[in-house]
């Protein structure tokens, strides 16, 4: 299947076989009408439906250690300027933990010691960044299934909400996914990268890595997983940081 560039604000076209990025001036103009953003949402929809009944199951690519890149840049937010997140920080995250709740039966506190407690998944993957660079690192962390699998689901729950500490450009910074990528094989919550702890630039010192996805998805500093019904009513109801202020489309799977 050809790769698709998610961004709805690119995303101009959709035929059979895929759809193709713009970078015309008149973009932004043309986004602005709403018979146009219908279209790109039903192409966002139809590209989700389709990948999932072709590869519902399917394992992003993985890599040796001779493939990984000699750098791997940094995404978005590269500082968290809280002041509890560097309090956590500088103590190297010791009295830190992670908040499960929403629809569960067990909300739960994780410390990072906990989470490392888990049995762990390494991968090597590639990183593909809506902005057009990719590489590859090697990823260890937890299943994110596991973690929800302890916090018990309630049978409503339909999608998962990543809290982050960051603000970016002064707006709190937050992802979502559905069950279906939860439960992948390969969606980890990873504290490590190519075998040492997360730096503050990628995450430190929990970030989601769901391979299948472009790379704004990969929340950084993630804080708290909330279980939900629905997006709607969360930040600006579309299910994440960019999906509200960027117009990016929120499935992004590659």
């Amino acid at each position: 299947m050809s790769r698709l560039i998610l961004s709805r604000r690119k995303l101009i076209g959709a035929g059979a076989a895929g759809a193709g990025s713009l970078l015309l001036s008149g973009c932004d103009k043309l986004f602005e009408n709403p018979a146009f953003r219908q279209t790109l949402e039903g192409a966002e929809n139809l590209h989700r439906v389709t990948q999932r009944a072709l590869g519902r199951d399917a394992l992003a690519a993985e890599f040796s250690a001779a493939e990984m890149s000699p750098v791997f840049r940094a995404n978005g937010s590269r500082e968290v300027a809280d002041p509890g997140y560097r309090r956590h920080l500088a103590q190297g995250f010791a009295g830190w933990s992670l908040r499960v709740d929403g629809l569960v039966d067990r909300p739960t506190d994780l410390p990072l010691a906990a989470i490392k407690a888990f049995p762990q998944r390494t991968q090597i993957t590639r990183h593909d960044c809506v902005e057009g660079w990719s590489a590859i690192g090697q990823w260890t962390g937890p299943r994110l299934g596991a973690l929800l699998d302890l916090a018990r689901l309630r049978p409503q729950v339909r999608y998962v909400v990543f809290h982050c500490a960051d603000l970016y450009l002064g707006r709190p910074y937050y992802e979502s996914i559905d069950l279906v990528d939860a439960f992948h094989p390969q969606t980890i919550l990873a504290w490590a990268m190519n075998g040492k702890p997360l730096e503050e630039a990628h995450g430190a010192p929990l970030r989601l890595r769901v391979e299948r996805q472009l790379g704004y998805k990969h929340a950084k500093f993630v804080t708290r997983i909330e279980a939900v019904a629905a997006l709607e009513g969360i930040h600006g109801g579309k299910g994440g940081y960019w999906e509200d202020n960027g117009a990016y489309a929120w499935y992004a799977g590659i």
